[in-house]
């Protein structure tokens, strides 16, 4: 490789990575506008295996927007991030494969008292597709792989004695 080359792949990494954590702060902060313009036209995301759906990226933006409307606090931690870098036969422009872990908390609206534990917490592994497109790096798909969720266990009530 060239350092050309190689110079070229770091700012692409750079630019992939931004995208990433674009999502996870445009989510944190229900910034819906922002959600949607991470997306190439015709980007889908799915969020079945955490209970949401698969849609193109209004859909699914319009559905993140009301179900994360129960939580005043969202913290996406997207780590441990593999990027693969390759060409879709059916695309002109590069493209981009992201495998990362993450976990996010979150705390219900509207919770009395003065805890800021989450009340949720899950995590699993994100797949991100993107291409190139002339606007920069956008993502074609999101797909979520939620492995675990927690909620805090009930609170025990002292007993009559």
């Amino acid at each position: 490789m060239t350092q050309r080359v190689e110079l070229a792949t770091v700012l692409d990494r750079f630019s992939v990575d931004e995208v990433v954590t674009g999502y996870a702060v445009a989510v944190d902060d229900g910034d819906w506008d922002a959600y949607r313009g991470l997306f190439a036209p015709k980007g889908r995301a799915d969020y079945r295996s955490a209970g949401g759906i698969e849609g193109d990226s209004a859909e699914v933006a319009g559905w993140l927007e009301e179900s994360l409307a129960l939580f005043a606090m969202r913290q996406h931690l997207i780590v441990n991030r593999r990027v693969r870098f390759g060409v879709l036969e059916q695309d002109i422009g590069d493209a981009a494969e992201v495998r990362a872990d993450y976990i996010n908390p979150m705390r219900f609206a509207g919770q009395d008292g003065d805890s800021s534990a989450p009340d949720l917490v899950c995590g699993g592994r994100y797949a991100f597709g993107l291409l190139r497109t002339d606007e920069g790096w956008r993502l074609r798909q999101v797909v979520v792989e939620e492995k675990w969720r927690r909620m805090p266990s009930p609170r025990q009530q002292p007993t009559a004695g």
